[in-house]
């Protein structure tokens, strides 16, 4: 699954996201030690395991992966599956962090305040890495039965 190449119907949403997210951790490699703690802190309210991590060094590994999932999407020969499954996954964890910090949404609310508004957005990447590895799955799985169709003598499957 998916350790081929990108399909080029998906190449547009793999470029649009995997350059925003190629940004971003550049941002972030980049930042002062100010806004490390600013973001080490927003993130270790949300994962309270990350309390005990130096504020530097959870930018430094928050930037190294955004630019590894940045340059993936980026990479056609990466495929679809290893793509979608990284993007998926970094949203995932972008939307723990929408939901558990408090502010970023409207109370009694998953609608987001207008101070959410910037990591409720995050849900476009969750869908687009979710829709990189159904179709991933979904040619895989039509490719492997049209082996089996062909290994069959073309003799209709159930």
């Amino acid at each position: 699954m998916g350790l081929g190449r990108a399909r080029v119907a998906n190449l547009p949403g793999r470029v649009a996201a995997g350059a925003f997210i190629l940004n971003a951790g550049v941002g972030i490699l980049r930042s002062d030690s100010e806004a490390a703690e600013r973001v080490h802190a927003m993130a270790a309210g949300a994962y309270p395991m990350l309390k005990g991590i130096d504020a530097q060094r959870f930018a430094r590994m928050l930037g190294a992966s955004e630019v590894v999932i940045g340059g993936a999407l980026l990479c056609p020969v990466v495929g679809d599956g290893v793509a979608g499954s990284a993007l998926a996954g970094f949203a995932g964890g972008l939307l723990g962090l929408y939901l558990k910090t408090p502010g970023l949404r409207v109370d009694g609310s998953v609608r987001p305040s207008q101070k959410g508004m910037s990591v409720a957005k995050d849900i476009w990447l969750l869908g687009m890495g979710c829709s990189l590895l159904a179709d991933s799955l979904h040619h895989s799985l039509h490719r492997r039965r049209a082996r089996l169709r062909r290994s069959s003598g073309d003799k209709p499957l159930p």
